[in-house]
């Protein structure tokens, strides 16, 4: 198990705190596993830096991709992607 500490705005934190997000979307550039502990940290945009809140999150999916041959590449570009949460 191993900590990932990932930046996020303000509008999105305050929806994991009040349990409105219960997903995380983002580029793949490290890695990840079930189990692991994501530490969302509140960035200010305005301020350029932290706000000092922080949240943790235990990883219990992760889907990591690059082919999206589910769709057409005309698909895609015409209507973009949804990502969704369910409980």
């Amino acid at each position: 198990m191993k900590r990932i500490e990932k930046k996020t705005w303000p509008v999105l934190f305050e929806k994991v705190l009040n349990g409105e997000k219960n997903f995380d979307l983002r580029i793949a550039e490290f890695d990840c596993e079930i189990g692991d502990v994501l530490v969302l940290r509140e960035w200010d945009p305005d301020t350029k830096d932290y706000t000092g809140r922080q949240l943790e999150k235990t990883i219990t999916f992760v889907m990591k991709t690059k082919d999206l041959k589910f769709w057409s590449q005309e698909d895609i570009d015409e209507l973009g992607f949804v990502v969704m949460s369910f409980k």
